[in-house]
């Protein structure tokens, strides 16, 4: 029983430690989401992509670049894009991009997992984009992308006001109240998954044992690096499993995909792992509710077979180039979490910001009217649970901490 207290004690401390360790860049990644969405409308994006297909791949990847990384808000943006005229292969970019090139993002795996990761990411999301838009040119599914546009026609029409000009805007205090109401919202749309991933992530590392994740993901384990091309397609099979058993969105994963590579994974099962927020089912449905399920099954194929290419892709090239990342540089615990470093001053730093963005907004600027822009629709029975799961996961905090420190 002691030996139990302990663990959940430990599980409970590297939490809290995960959590500090990002608190700064989650700041910094929606303070500037928040921003961008202010400042650069969805409609000005949609005037400025346009209908030529090269074109609007560019601006779509740059779009979703600067975009928000929740996915539920990339899914409406790509539906909305899609929907006003911009190409299929377009739209499809906007969404790779949105959730795998976003700042926030690469920001808290340069934290959890390094630079080769951060790399990886970033490149890996444009393998994707590529990937996909070689696979539409080769199948041409034009009938299916007519079948999802007319399904899209008896759909209230977007009024989005984007006479205002974003050079004055900057400028002017009610606008920075709108980016504090719009910083708030982001918080909102991923405290419940930021608040179970990185549970989970605590959990699992105090108490999974790793001849768990040996048998999980083949031939894996402390200081293996060395993976036959069957060892890391299995890995890369396997993480998108482990993402829909685990689905909390791409950035409370990230700690997981830390935890599975200092677990002993392959690099390329690991970047399918984070790769794969877009192939689970909540996406699947959502999908199926805007352009009907044949369009969503076979978005959900292009996405998954570019997700292989994308991982076995990576992990040859950067294997090739011997800059291929060693576990060993991860280290989930046994760490020192709340030492006085530059992570203790950024966050300081990030969280007056933070305070300054909710006076501002909330209190000095607090009639300042803020539209909210458009989610794609969540399952009500999910969100319940998420949120009842994250209360849970509090009350398990502060029992583990204070446990933490009496036993």
């Amino acid at each position: 029983m002691t030996d139990f207290l302990k663990q959940w004690g430990e599980a409970a401390y590297t939490t809290t430690g995960f959590f500090w360790m990002a608190l700064w860049a989650f700041i910094l990644g929606y303070i500037i989401s928040s921003m961008i969405q202010i400042f650069v409308t969805e409609k000005r994006m949609q005037k400025t992509m346009g209908k030529k297909e090269s074109k609007g791949v560019l601006l779509g990847t740059f779009f979703g670049f600067i975009s928000s990384s929740c996915s539920f808000a990339a899914l409406a943006s790509a539906k909305s894009i899609f929907k006003k005229g911009a190409s299929f292969v377009s739209s499809i970019a906007f969404l790779l991009a949105s959730t795998n090139l976003v700042i926030e993002l690469g920001i808290i795996i340069s934290i959890f997992l390094g630079w080769q990761f951060v790399v990886g990411e970033y490149i890996g999301g444009l393998l994707l984009i590529l990937i996909c838009w070689l696979l539409i040119r080769i199948i041409n599914p034009k009938k299916l992308i007519d079948k999802a546009r007319k399904n899209l026609e008896g759909e209230d029409a977007d009024d989005m006001d984007d006479s205002r000009d974003w050079k004055k805007q900057i400028q002017q205090e009610e606008s920075w109240a709108r980016v504090a109401k719009k910083y708030k919202m982001e918080w909102q749309m991923v405290w419940k998954d930021v608040t179970v991933g990185f549970t989970i992530a605590g959990i699992v590392a105090a108490f999974v044992p790793d001849s768990f994740f040996q048998t999980l993901f083949i031939n894996s384990g402390h200081g293996k690096t060395d993976f036959t091309f069957f060892e890391v397609l299995e890995h890369i099979i396997v993480g998108p499993v482990a993402a829909f058993l685990t689905f909390i969105g791409s950035m409370g994963n990230i700690p997981l995909a830390a935890l599975l590579f200092g677990k002993g994974v392959s690099f390329a099962g690991v970047m399918a792992f984070i790769f794969s927020d877009l192939v689970v089912f909540p996406v699947l449905r959502i999908n199926a509710k805007y352009y009907g399920w044949k369009m969503s099954l076979f978005i959900l194929f292009l996405l998954f077979t570019a997700l292989i290419g994308t991982s076995l892709a990576l992990h040859y090239a950067f294997d090739l180039f011997n800059i291929l990342p060693d576990p060993s540089q991860v280290k989930i615990q046994d760490s020192t979490y709340f030492k006085i470093d530059y992570t203790f001053f950024l966050n300081l730093a990030f969280l007056a910001v933070s305070g300054y963005l909710i006076y501002l907004g909330f209190f000095k600027k607090k009639d300042v009217e803020h539209s909210m822009s458009e989610m794609a629709p969540k399952s009500p029975l999910l969100e319940k649970i998420l949120k009842y799961a994250a209360f849970i996961c509090y009350v398990w905090l502060a029992c583990g901490l204070i446990l933490k420190f009496v036993i």
